[in-house]
């Protein structure tokens, strides 16, 4: 197992090029299997996600050709079977989306349930509510969905229980091609979902209403293929904003959608960084003590879940007592102990931690619980005095693309080591 030696203290300074969206990679690239033809997807993010999603799908029949380290050239038409290899989709809680993507193509799918970082029950009973409004039938038995239409899926109305990102984006990829009209109510917004309906619409899909509450699907016959890039990842720049201000430092975060980072950048304002926008990059500073501030996370256009540890990092060494409420995953709490070690004084009550600022942390080892827990010990590390080292990164390099160089590049003293 490798792991992280990051020496802190170090004042973070120039600039960062952000890659493609983990979260929109691994539904569109799933998603491409709809595709009758050839498409190619640029700014794939180099990600053991990725990795995966890419390897499941060629062991099914689709020919994968990179064409550059961030760019894909993807060929369903000869898709063999709709049987998912179960042990790679364990390792991951995207392999749901392959669900959708094959009951759209073949009319069946054999997937194991969604595996991925363990900080949360994954139900996924608003996407099999999806599936049957469509006409299919989903059955879990040990641990393996089996979808099934006898015909082509018929468009219908879904009103989902619950605000879902996974369950609206995977209802939309496997009503692109169903006969008539599906209408999803109560959609998650997140921008992930826009660009999924964005590449679906590219390679030919007539879908509406992406990025509100309502999103309309009118089923064609094929998607013909095509060429598209992926959004930036806003988490990922979220990530390197917080460790600007972990650091005392200043970055220059670049290829990015501002509009999407306001829920993030609102708040480091908030606790006294200044942020500095451009067309498509932004600059944190920081300086000085951070001010106390109280967060709770919540579907976009809130504050995201999966920059909750992060911002409790930060606020670990803020002046004055925090309070974070988590709205969406219940168990999202587990990296307070090894924060804890490093100095920080949290106090968590079920989805509530109430933080009391310290002056600094200190470098400890420390093993990341689950992919962004383990983004907020590096972001910890390189604010701590001393030196940190985190375990179990592959859980940290399955959402970020050469995390090492880019960090090195801004002045860290970060080091990947074979244990």
């Amino acid at each position: 197992m490798a792991k992280y030696i990051i020496e802190g203290g170090k004042r973070l300074c120039g600039e960062v090029v952000i890659s493609g969206a983990k979260n929109a990679a691994v539904a569109i690239l799933p998603a491409a299997m709809l595709v009758d033809g050839v498409c190619t997807i640029e700014n794939v993010p180099q990600i053991t996600d990725v990795k995966l999603a890419l390897d499941m799908m060629a062991d099914i029949g689709v020919k994968v050709e990179y064409i550059s380290p961030n760019c894909v050239r993807l060929d369903s038409r000869n898709v063999k079977s709709h049987i998912v290899n179960e042990d790679m989709a364990r390792k991951m809680r995207a392999s749901y989306y392959f669900i959708g993507a094959l009951l759209g193509r073949r009319g069946k799918a054999n997937v194991s349930l969604p595996g991925g970082c363990n900080f949360g029950t994954r139900p996924i009973d608003q996407h099999v509510k999806g599936f049957n409004a469509l006409g299919a039938s989903v059955e879990i038995e040990a641990g393996i969905v089996i979808a099934n239409s006898k015909e082509r899926l018929r468009g219908t109305s879904i009103s989902l229980d619950v605000v879902s990102v996974g369950a609206t984006m995977n209802v939309m990829i496997a009503s692109v091609l169903a006969e008539g009209v599906t209408v999803i109510t109560n959609a998650a917004k997140e921008p992930h979902i826009v660009d999924l309906a964005n590449f679906l619409i590219t390679m030919g899909a007539n879908i509406t209403g992406a990025g509100t509450d309502t999103i309309k699907i009118t089923g064609v016959d094929k998607l013909n293929g095509g060429t598209y890039a992926i959004i930036p990842d806003q988490i990922e720049a979220g990530t390197y904003m917080a460790a600007a201000v972990a650091t005392g430092g200043e970055i220059t975060v670049k290829n990015v959608i501002t509009k999407h980072l306001e829920c993030i950048t609102a708040r480091l304002v908030e606790m006294g960084a200044t942020v500095e926008e451009y067309e498509d990059a932004l600059t944190i500073k920081s300086e000085g003590k951070l001010r106390a501030i109280n967060v709770k996370t919540l579907p976009y256009p809130g504050f995201p879940t999966d920059m909750q540890a992060q911002i409790a990092t930060l606020l670990s060494v803020a002046e004055g007592k925090s309070t974070i409420i988590e709205s969406v995953w219940e168990n999202r709490f587990q990296y307070v102990e090894d924060l804890m070690r490093m100095g920080a004084n949290i106090k968590v009550q079920g989805n509530s931690a109430v933080i009391e600022g310290v002056d600094h942390l200190v470098g400890k080892k420390v093993r990341a619980c689950d992919l962004r827990a383990g983004a907020a010990f590096v972001v910890a590390a390189l604010g701590a005095e001393g030196i940190s080292e985190i375990d179990n990164i592959v859980l940290i390099e399955r959402g970020y693309e050469c995390l090492v160089e880019k960090l090195r590049a801004v002045g860290a003293n970060i080091t990947k080591v074979e244990d």
